[in-house]
């Protein structure tokens, strides 16, 4: 005698996103050349974390300008710290610097010095840790985005 058995096919999953890190961070030498290779791996996280073109260019000019301030004027090695909260983004650059970054007045002329500024105008907010090592800024993220 034989018996035959049907098996259920197991139920289709819907679609989901996979889960992906809220927060990435890099620690390269203080090198002019390490500047290009954090800026592509941060426009991969904006990609990865669907951040909207204007907002990724923002955020990616920021860490540009924070991380070759800490390869020009600071010391040690080079730290980069990018959080996605769900309602903001928060960047944090570090070396081994205690003299904070300020902002400085520059001429029309002038071929450089303008980073802190475009940080300040294009972040939500900026500042320094108490211990001048760390520079940080955040951006708001559009709501409902993860």
């Amino acid at each position: 005698m034989s018996h035959a058995t049907t098996a259920a096919l197991p139920a289709a999953k819907p679609e989901t996103k996979p889960l992906t890190s809220r927060a990435f961070e890099v620690v390269v030498a203080p090198d002019r050349v390490r500047v290009a290779q954090i800026r592509r791996i941060t426009v991969a996280f904006m990609l990865l974390w669907d951040v909207p073109d204007p907002l990724a260019e923002d955020v990616q000019l920021a860490v540009s300008e924070l991380v070759t301030n800490a390869v020009e004027h600071g010391h040690g090695s080079v730290g980069l710290r990018v959080r996605n909260t769900g309602s903001e983004l928060s960047l944090e650059v570090t070396d081994r610097n205690p003299a904070p970054a300020r902002l400085r007045t520059v001429e029309d002329d002038d071929v450089c010095g303008r980073g802190l500024f475009l940080v300040a105008a294009l972040s939500k907010e900026w500042g320094i840790s108490d211990d001048g090592m760390t520079t940080w800024c955040t951006f708001r993220l559009p709501t409902g985005r993860p």
